[in-house]
């Protein structure tokens, strides 16, 4: 329950503005508060902010304001702010604050809005810790648990940023990260190391895709390899030339025990080429076979896929793109070789995207379901969407994960044994999160004209 009475004082210059904001008349153009009625306010008016911070503060010491997503007052003895609220750890709530005439605060309703039945769970897996930046998360099952890595360091590009690895322990904590590969030369020189993406293979160990490199034009592909689920690591191994490893999104096991790697390439020349190709493995990535560029790189500029399983041999590859639409090609006979590369029917921001084919068939795609702005480099990376599909064709609107202003992106998804359905992504660049969600319970509603609906 919050504490009621907790209060802070106004300056006084605002006791004298509460009153003429009671008695004023409209002014040009705005809309005053009316007595005995609420009226819209601005969410980034100073007040507003004030008692929205107040607000959260009161409701839990530890927690802070993230946005205001909506604002009403109502002048009464002082104004009352009815206040739509997202809180430091994702979670909504809608508030009332009443801001007495002597300028203290009083909380005098608070209720968190429910979350959608099918999450199960969210936290933070890196919360605060000794770098500021993290970005493109991955998630793997192992026998022995789970386990995320991502980038982590002053700032994306910078030689100190390295690859952590994260493990989740039995009762649910999970562990520190640790440093598990950086980008140290045996000549001493140092670069960025990128894009770590885990998978594990129904045998042999797990295995840690990343790469290194001062920019992803001159990037090349590394693998590491743990026999105990995460807890201690091989000698990195530069993957053979021309070989890059999954670029973002987790390479998937065909029947007859083949890997085949979802991946990409950029180039500098101008316009430069955003290529998408496959690397196929059958030794458990000891050697590798090169399928593609699929396509010329221009038209559709592509790059970062995902795999989804449509049945028999058919396969679907899809994902980011600079042409404001998620692209996908075709396979008819298990990757060996593609079709025609198209654009879909869902917005793309220029920005990573993942998706997983359920045990049941289902097929589901979480990215930012929005478009990218014409001349400028991306988008916006908000919101943060989950769509589902049972023909990879025709796609439903499931869940908004984050609609807040900020960055929410490079999501990685996967199902667990269990059926559970795990989500890690880029929280505004600070933080690691991770949503738990019963695929089961949730419920959709059709995307037509690549519109969410209200």
């Amino acid at each position: 329950m919050p504490r009621r009475g907790y209060s802070i004082l106004m300056k006084p210059p605002l006791l004298l503005t509460l009153l003429m904001l009671a008695i004023a008349p409209a002014s040009h153009g705005q809309q005053p508060p009316l007595a005995g009625g609420f009226s819209q306010a601005a969410t980034t008016d100073a007040e507003v902010l004030n008692a929205a911070q107040f607000a959260v503060k009161a409701q839990d010491a530890k927690l802070t304001l993230q946005s205001v997503n909506a604002a009403e007052q109502q002048v009464v003895a002082g104004i009352n702010y009815k206040l739509k609220l997202t809180t430091s750890d994702g979670r909504k709530a809608d508030a009332v604050v009443w801001r007495k005439l002597d300028g203290s605060y009083e909380l005098t309703s608070w209720q968190w809005i429910a979350a959608d039945p099918a999450i199960l769970t969210t936290e933070y897996i890196y919360d605060t810790g000794p770098y500021p930046q993290i970005h493109a998360t991955t998630i793997v099952e192992t026998p022995t648990g789970l386990v995320t890595a991502w980038f982590g360091g002053t700032a994306e590009k910078n030689p100190d940023v390295c690859i952590w690895v994260s493990r989740q322990l039995p009762d649910g904590k999970w562990t520190e990260s640790v440093e598990t590969a950086n980008g140290v030369q045996p000549d001493g020189t140092r670069h960025p190391t990128w894009n770590p993406v885990l998978f594990q293979p129904k045998e042999g160990p797990l295995m840690l895709f990343y790469k290194v490199g001062p920019n992803p034009e001159q990037w090349w592909g590394e693998l590491k390899t743990s026999e105990d689920g995460g807890k201690s690591w091989s000698a990195a191994r530069k993957l053979p030339e021309g070989i890059l490893g999954p670029i973002k999104n987790k390479p998937v096991q065909l029947p007859n025990g083949d890997i085949l790697s979802p991946t990409s390439n950029e180039t500098h020349e101008k316009p430069s080429k955003w290529s998408v190709h496959f690397e196929r493995s059958s030794d458990l990535g000891l050697t590798w076979q090169k399928i593609g560029p699929v396509h010329d790189g221009v038209k559709i500029q592509a790059i970062q896929p995902s795999i989804l399983f449509l049945g028999d041999d058919k396969l679907l590859a899809l994902g980011r793109s600079r042409q404001d639409r998620v692209f996908e090609i075709r396979s008819d006979d298990g990757g060996k070789t593609w079709g025609e590369m198209k654009l879909g029917t869902l917005p793309n921001n220029n920005s990573g995207t993942d998706a997983v084919t359920l045990a049941d068939g289902t097929h589901l795609i979480i990215y930012n379901h929005i478009a990218g702005t014409p001349g400028k480099w991306g988008g916006k990376r908000t919101p943060l969407n989950l769509a589902t599909s049972k023909d990879a064709q025709n796609w439903n609107a499931a869940l908004v994960l984050e609609s807040a202003p900020g960055e929410y992106s490079y999501p990685a998804i996967i199902q667990t044994k269990d059926g559970l359905v795990h989500i890690t992504y880029t929280w505004q660049r600070k933080k690691v999160k991770h949503v738990v969600l019963n695929p089961a319970k949730l419920t959709t509603k059709p995307i037509v004209n690549g519109q969410w609906p209200q």
